[in-house]
């Protein structure tokens, strides 16, 4: 990977703006409905006569779609163009929601959310990569400082937009909610979204891979979830089968004269390995509090899917606040000041939860949100213009595949530890739920300061001005 300095600001104008709404719809739309599906599957077991194990696969199978067509998003936008891979990608999704709106059965259901999987997990990154072509280096930071808001804000609003549809509608309706959603942003990306040229349509596909990476990290996240619902043999069988082909993967990508599906080499090379190591830490602090927050208040406190939303709102406003803090300094200050300023916040504001155990007031939770919010906005948006700002037009794709697969990662891993730690601190507390999950959050605020600690390798230069 080419690095270069970093580009002198430029002003970013109302074209630029407007693309990065119309590609952002696409993010929001998959990540919202990874949430929002989560708040009906109470209903969806009832509809089908399934089992809570057999149900959760749900979930289970989109999120492992996911993480198995990140990978592929690099070489897919490099060789046919970013614009007619993310309308595909819009496709696909759309497609599978249609599918899983029409399902029969549970296990039919659960085929449909791959489908769906599989396009959801290529827009992020190539709405991403995509959107850095058209802004040039100069404009990625605060452009991007928008875009990067919206992952924290659908799992915040996610169980609030699947109480209300299923406060008025049936459970297919979860599913057909993305198509207006979707025919909006295709629409609107035909017309205003450029045509970027691919990066290079010769590249070959790294067929090899493909059979090691997507399988072996599906494998790993799989073998984690099965930890976390206390089945030894699922989880030591994918655990054991994803870490052999992770290094498999590993081996042949250091060893290949062809380009990787996701470079390992990438990861030694600064800023892409801070930036990436503080992702992942930080994705699994991230999305382990979003597992949390809302299970505590419906366990520990007895509120509905619809009221937990309601206490997590509080996350996506201070989200949203910080953002516009961010688009205003990221091209005046260092990246790692923001970096780690960000993190700072996000230990303040997770710091009230390890007290769960001692009664917290909601509204100390209110404020501790607003402060994580704030906080998580100042991380992710600098860590991706580090990358996308200095780096060759043509490597794009692939970092920003590499970016989203390190976090999608992350939170899975994230997820699946925290679980199976509330799971130990619940049979050894007994009765005592709150003070299982403030314990539980003991380990998330470990989270953030090793990823704080990863932060401090960032770069310290501020970029220059024009």
């Amino acid at each position: 990977m080419t690095t270069a300095p970093a580009p002198p600001a430029e002003r970013v104008d109302r074209d630029l703006l407007r693309i990065a709404f119309i590609l952002v719809l696409g993010t929001f739309m998959a990540s919202l409905d990874a949430t929002i599906v989560s708040v009906g599957l109470d209903r969806l077991t009832e509809e089908f006569g399934a089992s809570v194990a057999e149900i959760q696969w749900v979930s289970s199978a989109y999120l492992l779609a996911v993480v198995a067509a990140v990978p592929a998003s690099g070489w897919l936008a490099g060789r046919f163009g970013g614009r007619r891979v993310w309308l595909a990608a819009i496709g696909v999704f759309l497609a599978g929601s249609v599918l899983c709106a029409s399902a029969w059965s549970a296990p039919s259901l659960i085929v449909f959310r791959v489908v769906q999987g599989l396009g959801g997990g290529l827009l992020p990154a190539t709405g991403q990569a995509l959107l850095a072509r058209i802004a040039g280096p100069g404009r990625t930071g605060k452009v991007i400082s928008v875009v990067a808001v919206v992952p924290l804000l659908s799992p915040v609003f996610g169980p609030l937009a699947g109480g209300s549809v299923l406060a008025v509608a049936p459970w297919p309706w979860l599913f057909l909610v993305n198509l207006p959603i979707g025919a909006a942003a295709v629409l609107l990306a035909r017309r205003h979204v450029p045509v970027v040229p691919p990066a290079s349509r010769r590249a070959a596909f790294d067929l090899r891979g493909a059979l090691l990476l997507p399988p072996g990290l599906a494998a790993l996240v799989y073998g984690l979830t099965e930890v976390a619902h206390d089945r030894a043999v699922p989880a030591a069988i994918g655990v054991g089968a994803g870490a052999v082909m992770l290094a498999a993967f590993t081996v042949h990508g250091l060893r290949t004269r062809a380009v990787p599906l996701v470079d390992p080499r990438l990861f030694a090379r600064p800023p892409f390995g801070a930036a990436a190591l503080a992702l992942v830490v930080l994705g699994a602090s991230v999305f382990g509090t979003t597992f949390l927050l809302p299970l505590y208040f419906q366990s520990g406190r007895g509120m509905s899917a619809w009221e937990a939303g309601l206490l997590l709102a509080p996350q996506g406003l201070g989200a949203a606040a910080g953002s516009v803090l961010v688009n205003r300094t990221i091209s005046k200050v260092a990246p790692r000041t923001l970096v780690v300023a960000g993190i700072v916040l996000i230990v303040a504001g997770t710091t009230p939860f390890t007290l769960l155990g001692h009664g917290v007031p909601d509204a100390v939770v209110a404020s501790a949100l607003v402060v994580r919010g704030f906080g998580m906005s100042m991380v992710g948006a600098p860590v991706m213009n580090i990358v996308y700002s200095r780096i060759e037009p043509e490597q794009l794709p692939r970092a920003a595949g590499a970016l989203n697969l390190l976090n999608t990662v992350g939170g899975s891993l994230g997820t699946a530890a925290v679980a199976v730690i509330l799971e130990t601190r619940l049979a050894a507390t007994g009765a005592d739920v709150p003070a299982a999950f403030g314990d539980t959050f003991w380990w998330v605020l470990g989270f953030c300061l090793f990823a704080a600690a990863a932060a401090t390798r960032l770069p310290r230069t501020r970029p220059r001005q024009v």
